[in-house]
Parts: C-alpha cells; sequence; structure tokens
C-alpha cells in the first residue's frame, strides 16, 4: 500500500493513500484487516480522501504498523460492516461536515451575493417552512411548525428580510442538531440489542462440530447451541430439547420448552438442555433485526420527560399567537406583533428536552453502562427501592468451601468432597467451581463413576453414581422436592457447624450423607454503595437470597441492610418485585443469574452486572460493563442530574423568552433582535444540555472514594 504520513503524535497516526485507495465498504474491512493485531485499539477510515486513523498502544509498535501498511496489497482488501465506534464517528463527522457548509454558504452570501439574489434566496428557504405552516394550518393543528411559519410570512410580509433569513438560519442549524442526536441515540440503542456473537458451532452432515465464524453461516446450515448460550439464528429445531427464555422477544419471564419442530430466534436464550438449530435466517434477516427496526421508529423507549416536553411545546403555541394577537390590537403596530410572534418558548423546549436525554445516555456509555431508552434512565433516577440478588451482585461470585461435613459414618469426608467434585465438575457454576477447585487443593482425585448429570436451574443436581441415586443442592431441592429424611441428630449438627454459611447438600440413596458450607464474601465496596443510594432517596433497600436465615441475616448484617428475604426460589424472586410494585413502590432490580430474570423482566428498570448470564443482560434495560457496585451510584446522579438539568432548562427558556415577549410588546427592541436572541438562546440552551452531568473529576473522585474503602477494610 502506497500512503504518505499526515500525523504521527503519541499513539495516534494518520496516513492517506489518496481519493480512490478504496471504497467505503472496503475500508470497514481494512479497519477490521488492522484491529485483529492486539497493539491496535481503533481504527477509522474516510474512502473520500483514503485516510486512515490508527490508535495504538505503545509508541514501540510504531513500526509494526508500519510494517503492516506496506504488506497490505489490493488483494487483501474486502468489503466489511462498520463497527459502533465507525458508525458513531461518521455520524458526528457528516453532522460537523452538514454545519460546515451551512455556515460557509452563509459567510460566502452574506459578502458576495447581490441584494436582489439575497431576497429571491430567501424565499426559496422560506417555501419549505411556509409550506409546513399551511400544512399545519389546512391540517387544524396548531403546532410548532404552524408558528414558524407564520413567523417567517410575518418577516416577509413586512419586506424584514434580515430578520427572516436569520430566524430561518438558525431553525435549520437546530433541525440538523436534532436530526444528529436521534441518530446517535438510535445508534447506541441498536448496538445495546445486537448480540456480538463471533463463533457458533457448526454441525456437519457426519454429526461432528467445528467451530466456524457466525458471520459465514448460511441459511439451511445445522447449528448446536448449548445451555446458557444466547442464540444466534432464527430456525427450526431439528434434534434436542432445550427451554428457552425469550424475554428479550415476547417479555414473558417463563422459559418456553423447545424440541423438534418448534421454532426458535435470535436473541433468545437456552436456559437448560442443548438443541440444533436449521437456520432460517441470518444477520439482518433476524426477527431480533426487524425488532430493532422497529424500536427505532416506535415511542415506545422515549422517556415521559421527552413525551411531555413535546406536548408541552405544542400546548404553548396558541399562547404565542394570543399574545402577538393581543399586542396588535393594544397598540396598533405590526412591528412589535411581529416581534412577540418572533418569541417561541416550544422550540427551546422541544429541543432541550431530548438532547439532556440523550446526553445522559451517552454519559451513560462513557462511564461503561449500556442504557437500552430513555425512560430506563428516568425510571431508576425517580426509583425508591431497590433489589439485589446477593450472590455475583453484592458478592464477588467467588465463593470457596470452607467445611466440609460427612452426615454418618458410611463416607469419610474424602468421600464427600471426591464424589461432589467429581459430579459439579460438568457446570461452570461459581459453587460447582469452588468444589471442584477445593479438591484440587486437597489433592483428592476423581474419576468419572457415574451417569449422565441432570442439571436442575436453581436447585441442584441429580445422577447415579456407584449404582446409587445421588442429588446435590440446596436444602428446599433436597427435603421439600426430593423428600430426603433427615433425622434430629443431623438437624442439630446442621444448626451447630453452619452458622453463617451457605450449605450445599449432598443425598445418597434417599439419606443426608454431607453438608459442603461455602462462603462468598461481600465486595469490599457493597455496604459504602448502599449508604449512598440511601443517601441519594432510595428508601427501601432488599436484599435477596437463597442462602439460610443465619447467612442471610449475616450477610444483611455487614452490609448494613435491615430489609432481606432468604431462601428465595427464582419464582419467588419475581413475586416480591410484584408485589412491591403493588404496593406503589418504583422498584429497581440488579441481578447477574440466569435465575433472576423473572425478577429482572418484572421490575420497572433492571440492571445486570459485568459478568450476568447472556440471559440477565438481554433481559435488563441496563448493562453495567465495569464490575463495580459504585456504577449503580454513578447511574442515580448521572439519572437524577438529567432532570435537574431539564428543570433547570425549562427555568431558563421561561426567563429569556418571557423577558423577550414583553421587550418586543413594548416596543423596546425589533423583530430582528427578538428573532436573533431567541434563536442564539435557543443553540446556546441545546449546548448547555450536551454538558457533561458528572464533570470531569468525577472519575477521579470514584477512584479516590475506592482507595478509601480499601484502605478502611
Amino acid at each position: 500500500m502506497k500512503y504518505q504520513v499526515m500525523y504521527d503524535k503519541g499513539t495516534r497516526l494518520r496516513v492517506r493513500s489518496g481519493q480512490w485507495a478504496f471504497t467505503k465498504e472496503e475500508g470497514y474491512g481494512l479497519a477490521s484487516l488492522l484491529l485483529e493485531n492486539d497493539f491496535i485499539h481503533e481504527v477509522y477510515t474516510s474512502h473520500r480522501n483514503g485516510s486512515i486513523l490508527i490508535y495504538y498502544d505503545d509508541v514501540e509498535n510504531k513500526n509494526k504498523i508500519f510494517k503492516i501498511l506496506n504488506s497490505i496489497t489490493l488483494d487483501d482488501l474486502f468489503e466489511a460492516e462498520p463497527t459502533q465506534l465507525q458508525v458513531s464517528k461518521e455520524i458526528t463527522d457528516d453532522f460537523l461536515l452538514k454545519l460546515a457548509k451551512m455556515f460557509g454558504r452563509r459567510i460566502f452570501g452574506r459578502i458576495f451575493y447581490p441584494a436582489p439574489l439575497k431576497v429571491f434566496l430567501t424565499f426559496m428557504h422560506a417555501s419549505k417552512f411556509l409550506w409546513e405552516g399551511f400544512d399545519s394550518l389546512t391540517s387544524f393543528r396548531v403546532d410548532v411548525a404552524l408558528l414558524d411559519g407564520a413567523a417567517v410570512a410575518g418577516a416577509l410580509w413586512m419586506g424584514d428580510y434580515g430578520p427572516a433569513t436569520s430566524m430561518m438560519f438558525l431553525l435549520s442549524i437546530s433541525e440538523a442538531l436534532e436530526d444528529y442526536t436521534v441518530q446517535k441515540a438510535k445508534s447506541t440503542l441498536k448496538d445495546s440489542l445486537a448480540l456480538n456473537i463471533d463463533t457458533v458451532w457448526l454441525v456437519e452432515d457426519d454429526g461432528t462440530e467445528r467451530q466456524c465464524p457466525a458471520i459465514d453461516v448460511q441459511k439451511g446450515d445445522k447449528v448446536k447451541i448449548h445451555m446458557g448460550d444466547v442464540i444466534p439464528v432464527d430456525g427450526k429445531v431439528v434434534d434436542g430439547d432445550g427451554m428457552v427464555n425469550e424475554a428479550s422477544m415476547t417479555g414473558e419471564p417463563l422459559a418456553v420448552h423447545k424440541r423438534p419442530g418448534k421454532t426458535v430466534h435470535a436473541g433468545t436464550v437456552i436456559e437448560e438442555g442443548n438443541i440444533i438449530v436449521e437456520v432460517y435466517s441470518i444477520n439482518k434477516e433476524t426477527r431480533l433485526n426487524k425488532i430493532v427496526d422497529l424500536i427505532e421508529n416506535s415511542e415506545e423507549l422515549k422517556a415521559d420527560a421527552q413525551s411531555q416536553a413535546e406536548r408541552l411545546a405544542d400546548s404553548i403555541v396558541p399562547y404565542s399567537f394570543l399574545a402577538t394577537a393581543v399586542t396588535y390590537l393594544l397598540t396598533g403596530n405590526a412591528t412589535r406583533a411581529l416581534s412577540v410572534l418572533m418569541v417561541d418558548f416550544s422550540c427551546a423546549i422541544k429541543l432541550t428536552t431530548p438532547l439532556s436525554i440523550i446526553s445522559a445516555m451517552r454519559e451513560a456509555s462513557d462511564n461503561r453502562m449500556m442504557v437500552k431508552g430513555g425512560k430506563f434512565l428516568e425510571k431508576y433516577a425517580t426509583a425508591d427501592t431497590i433489589v439485589f440478588d446477593k450472590t455475583g451482585t453484592l458478592t464477588n461470585a467467588s465463593p470457596k468451601v470452607v467445611h466440609v461435613f460427612p452426615m454418618t459414618k458410611r463416607y469419610t469426608r474424602e468421600d464427600i468432597l471426591r464424589m461432589a467434585a467429581c459430579i459439579e465438575e460438568h457446570f461452570a457454576h461459581s459453587i460447582a467451581t469452588a468444589i471442584v477447585k477445593h479438591a484440587e487443593e486437597e489433592g483428592i482425585k476423581h474419576e468419572e463413576d457415574h451417569s449422565e448429570v441432570e442439571y436442575i436451574v436453581a436447585h441442584g443436581i441429580a445422577t447415579t453414581y456407584d449404582d446409587k441415586r445421588v442429588v446435590i443442592g440446596s436444602r428446599h431441592f433436597l427435603f421439600d422436592d426430593e423428600g430426603i429424611r433427615i433425622n434430629k441428630t443431623q438437624e442439630k449438627k446442621i444448626k451447630k457447624e453452619v452458622q453463617e454459611h451457605s450449605v450445599v447438600y449432598m443425598a445418597i440413596d434417599g439419606k443426608l450423607e454431607g453438608l459442603i458450607c461455602i462462603d462468598d464474601p461481600v465486595r469490599d465496596e457493597a455496604k459504602y454503595v448502599i449508604e449512598e443510594l440511601k443517601e441519594l432517596g432510595i428508601e427501601n433497600v432488599i436484599m435477596l437470597t437463597g442462602d439460610s436465615e443465619s447467612a442471610a441475616k449475616s450477610s444483611a448484617k455487614t452490609l448494613g441492610i435491615t430489609q432481606y428475604r432468604s431462601q428465595v426460589l427464582p419464582e419467588d424472586k419475581s413475586r416480591i418485585v410484584e408485589e412491591l410494585k403493588a404496593e406503589g413502590k418504583t422498584v429497581i432490580m440488579v441481578g447477574d443469574g440466569i435465575n433472576d430474570s423473572p425478577a429482572l423482566a418484572a421490575a420497572d428498570v433492571s440492571v445486570s452486572m459485568k459478568h450476568s448470564s447472556d440471559i440477565a443482560r438481554e433481559v435488563a434495560d441496563i448493562s453495567l460493563l465495569s464490575d463495580d457496585l459504585h456504577d449503580l451510584v454513578t447511574l442515580r446522579k448521572l439519572s437524577t442530574g438529567m432532570f435537574d438539568k431539564i428543570n433547570t432548562n425549562y427555568r431558563r427558556i421561561v426567563a429569556v423568552n418571557g423577558t423577550l415577549l414583553v421587550l418586543g410588546a413594548l416596543g423596546i427592541i425589533t423583530p430582528t433582535t427578538s428573532s436573533f436572541v431567541h434563536n442564539l438562546s435557543t443553540m446556546l440552551f441545546g449546548a448547555l444540555s450536551t454538558k457533561s452531568v458528572l464533570g470531569d473529576d468525577y472519575n477521579n473522585e470514584i477512584e479516590v472514594k475506592a482507595i478509601e474503602v480499601a484502605d478502611a477494610e
């Protein structure tokens, strides 16, 4: 590849290959080719001038980049889809280019165009506003379009071409700004719902499986999906049996049984079992992508504050006409009346509110939080109750085995641990991992000596070991579901030995044979985060856990939580959330596991943690992309700050435009001044609406607080 270095400083490099070096789609392919190198983390291309902008990790890697660029040939170019970062940058670049053209044309026209041409172009530009106003009038709509059309018509009728031109110019900028924010919002939403699946397991005709890139999957191929995975395609089940959670598609939190002949959709998650799916639709043809397109054009994800602002904006318009009419009747002065007509409260209200919401969503993204719609940010700001699932949310999800107790003389402590590790190694659950790891640390080796293991979601495991039925799991699973018997001596030992621990029970042939005590210490920052959330207006903090009463009580005491529920089943979690909502509370649910998905779906607004299961991330309205509970506090400050900004905008808009209205009616200012100040203030309020809520120093404050928490521990 031939290129010229245009910028080279630090870890940022820009080269240019010329206008016809590659097409737009080939530029995306070139970017993906460069991003295959670990030390390159961002690449942006421009087909207009063949520019390639590269961000990399270390200046020592610069020569490696030049070697890669030098080795690229025409045969290496291929067409590809843009990444989210590339799409976002292109939207911003197109907006800035459009803005530059608008200012360039205006400056050039004012300097070089003769007066007759300026008047002609003014009428040409005005035709758009006049037509939109006429359309509203004939449709009996008294809205912002009618007000803008009337103001432009009034200025032209009086021969005030300067005010008319200025007003139309500023209105055009406002429209461009609004289009830009809408496109950015849609782009963010699309990315939050994207599957982002790189590889799939393809089943060959001879039954063998091989891993292949998801982009290579074709219609008619057969794909195997394992338990806990997101389904990447639309298709028909041809083999296997499973329970599929379709909450992301239907909103229904309960899993649906899928057997051969049944249809599954991309974006849903298989909770139990394994299935083989024959592919019907891929990529943009899937039902999920059709839903994304529908969401882009719907009002469902719009915040109530934005909808209210739009209704308020249109409701103010009749009063603007009334004020104009009254001014003319009282003064008989058309100039004063036009000065009043130039003042439009609704324009600023309609612009600044969505800008404030979109800006807050973008700031959330910058702080490693993905919000799927403005209404969820709004609900988070007004919530008075937060419900935490304990494991993986308030804890680090890195449990450790602290005790192993045999309950009879038939099996030793080593026997219990050996059998448990042998059975649990088939599952990636954190408790199963802890048991297997503990057996390894003690040098206890185990062999496959059991039949197929049956996993019962959120309850436990059942299998046949050495020709005996073995069940491992929660107290509820063993004693209530399996009917395992327990004598008074064993009950007394349990109460004595396992206080303040989570317990995994093991029964063999219907008899309780062992206990494995697990500790999962709470996160260092959890207590301080809960205190801060209370200070920020969340009145009720509730912890839900499947732990025993004693273990739950100990954790709650450590965290400073007064409300908790122990030995909670998955179906109980969603029921508890529904009960809280029935009491009139606005509920945030924070969880991370497969068994949290019903409760996440039931809450007013739900939050998933970084290492959440696929299904939790799909169901959740907000996803945390870092593993820090402080993000919950950040999100609360961000969402409440968004409302403060909206209310501040309202006060400023009323103050400025109210003053202009009075000054215009008194004849103190001309229509030109009224229009200029009004439109300039609207743009200023719009710019202020994009200002950060948290401020540049917020992350530094978080880091200081994290150090303080660590020191306190």
